[in-house]
C-alpha cells in the first residue's frame, strides 16, 4: 500500500474529527468588516495557530494595523509551496433571512445531499481547511509532509486586505516560495473540478456631476438649468454601443479572443445559457454580441453599472432639479489591458460629455490588471492530473470572471505563479444568508489535496 493510499484512507476515517475542527473554527464570529468583532478576528487566527503548530508548523500570530496575519512553516523534501486562505468573513446581515443562527454550524440535508450550514462554511473556513486536513493526514501517515510549507492566513481580505501588500513587501523573503495554491474558487459543476487559469483585473471609479450651487425648483429652473442626473445619463449611456461593446477609445487594444483550442474545450462542458440566465429570472443574454455567454463572464472585458443616485429617492414625490448625481462604473479588465490607461479613458470620455455649468469629479475605488497563468507549466499539468483522478472526470481549467488580488500581489512581490484550486460550488451562497458548504466538498477537496501535494513532490 502506497503512502498516498494510506492518507487518504486516513482522511476517509478522520471525517468525523475534522468537521468537528471546522465547527470550532465556525463559531468564531470573525467579521473583519465590524471593529466590534476585532476580538473574534484574533480568536480565529489563535485557532488557526494552535491546529497548525498541532500538525508540527512553526506558527505564529503576526499583528498588523489591522487584523492579524497567521504565517507557519515546515519542512519537507520537495517544493517549497505557500498556501494561503483567510479566516475573516462576511457580515450575515440580514440576520432574519438564515434559517438558523450563522455561527452555529450544523450538517443539513439538501436535494443535492448533505452540506455544512455556516457562515464562512465555503468562503473561506471550509476550504482552507480541507488543505490543513491534507496535511493532518500526511503527517499522521508519513511523520511529515511531501513538500516544504508555508502558510499564510489572512483577516482582511473580506474588507479589502489594507495590510496585505505592506506585509507581504516586510516579508518577501520569509514568503517567497516556488509556487503559491490559493484555495477560494470553486468547481465547475459537483463532480467537475476546476483549476482557475485567468483572472479578470478591475478598475472602479465613482463620478460625481456637479451643476448648480443648490438643489432646484423644477417649476421654476427646469428647462432652462443643467440638470446632474440627465447629463450623467446620457455620459453613461454613450459607454456601449447597439451591440454591448464599450466605445472608449481603445478600449480593446490588446484584447484577444479565446483559442481555437479552448473554445472547443470549453464547448465540450455543456453550459447552458439559458438555465444560467434563468436561475435569476432573465432570459436574454445582454453582453458583447458574437460572443457566448460563458466568455461574457469570464474572457471577455466589460463595463458596468454598479450604483446610480441623485436628486430625491424618498417615499413620495418631490420636483426638484438636482445639485449633483452620482455613479459607480467598474470595468473588468482581461489580458492586454492597462488599468490606468482605461481609467484615462472613462475619464476623458466623462469630461468630454459636460456642458457648460457642469463639472466631474472622480473618486478611484481600486484598479489591478488580469492575471493569466501558466498552464502548460508542469504543476498545472500535474494538478491536473491529480483532480481528475480524484473526481474520475477530466479537471477543466476556466477563466474567472471575477478577481482575486492575491494572486496578482503573489506574482507582483513574491515573484511566483498561483495554482488556484477551489472545491465551492455555485450555491454555496457566498455572501448571502444560509451560506453552505457541500459535505462532499469538505471530504473530498482534503483527498483532492492530499493527491495534488504528492503530485507536486514528484509522485
Amino acid at each position: 500500500m502506497t503512502d498516498l493510499t494510506r492518507v487518504l484512507e486516513r482522511i476517509d476515517s478522520d471525517q468525523p474529527a475534522a468537521l468537528e475542527r471546522l465547527f470550532e473554527l465556525l463559531r468564531i464570529d470573525s467579521i473583519s468588516t465590524d471593529p466590534a468583532h476585532a476580538a473574534a478576528c484574533r480568536r480565529a487566527a489563535d485557532w488557526l495557530v494552535e491546529d497548525l503548530r498541532g500538525i508540527g508548523f512553526a506558527a505564529s500570530r503576526r499583528d498588523t494595523p489591522g487584523h492579524p496575519m497567521v504565517v507557519g512553516h515546515a519542512d519537507g523534501p520537495g517544493p517549497h509551496l505557500l498556501f494561503y486562505g483567510h479566516y475573516d468573513v462576511q457580515p450575515v446581515d440580514p440576520l432574519e433571512l438564515w434559517n438558523r443562527p450563522p455561527f452555529d454550524p450544523a450538517i443539513e440535508d439538501t436535494p443535492h445531499g448533505k452540506v455544512i450550514r455556516a457562515r464562512g462554511a465555503s468562503d473561506d473556513k471550509g476550504q482552507l481547511m480541507t488543505f490543513l486536513e491534507a496535511l493532518r493526514a500526511y503527517r499522521a501517515v508519513t511523520g511529515g509532509f511531501p513538500c516544504r510549507l508555508t502558510v499564510l492566513f489572512e483577516g482582511e481580505e473580506e474588507s479589502g486586505s489594507p495590510s496585505l501588500m505592506p506585509f507581504l513587501e516586510a516579508n518577501r523573503d520569509e514568503l517567497a516560495a516556488d509556487l503559491a495554491l490559493v484555495c477560494d474558487t470553486g468547481m465547475w459543476d459537483r463532480r467537475t473540478p476546476m483549476i482557475v487559469t485567468m483572472l479578470r483585473g478591475l478598475v472602479g471609479e465613482e463620478v460625481v456631476i456637479r451643476a448648480a450651487s443648490h438643489d432646484l425648483h423644477s417649476g421654476l429652473y427646469g428647462g432652462a438649468a443643467a440638470n446632474p442626473i440627465r447629463i450623467l445619463a446620457r455620459i453613461l449611456a454613450g459607454l456601449h454601443d447597439a451591440d454591448g461593446r464599450v466605445t472608449l477609445p481603445g478600449f480593446y487594444d490588446g484584447v484577444e479572443d479565446l483559442s481555437p483550442r479552448m473554445r472547443a474545450e470549453w464547448a465540450a462542458l455543456g453550459f447552458d445559457e439559458a438555465a444560467f440566465l434563468g436561475e435569476v429570472g432573465l432570459s436574454h443574454p445582454a453582453g458583447e454580441r458574437g460572443y457566448p455567454v460563458m466568455e461574457q463572464i469570464t474572457v471577455r472585458p466589460t463595463c458596468e453599472f454598479n450604483g446610480i443616485s441623485g436628486g430625491y429617492a424618498g417615499p413620495g414625490f418631490k420636483t426638484v432639479l438636482p445639485a449633483s448625481a452620482m455613479a459607480k462604473v467598474s470595468f473588468r479588465l482581461v489580458p492586454g489591458q492597462d488599468p490606468e490607461r482605461i481609467r484615462a479613458a472613462f475619464r476623458a470620455h466623462v469630461e468630454a460629455g459636460l456642458p457648460p455649468d457642469a463639472r466631474a469629479e472622480f473618486h478611484p475605488h481600486g484598479g489591478a490588471p488580469a492575471t493569466v497563468l501558466p498552464t502548460d507549466s508542469p504543476p498545472f499539468q500535474k494538478a491536473r492530473a491529480a483532480l481528475s483522478q480524484e473526481w474520475e472526470r477530466p479537471a477543466v481549467f476556466m477563466g474567472m470572471g471575477g478577481s482575486i488580488p492575491i494572486v496578482g500581489h503573489f506574482h507582483k512581490v513574491l515573484g511566483m505563479n498561483s495554482l488556484l484550486i477551489g472545491f465551492a460550488q455555485k450555491d454555496d451562497a457566498l455572501h448571502a444568508p444560509n451560506e453552505k458548504y457541500d459535505l462532499a466538498s469538505f471530504h473530498r477537496g482534503a483527498r483532492s489535496w492530499a493527491r495534488v501535494l504528492h503530485a507536486l513532490a514528484g509522485g
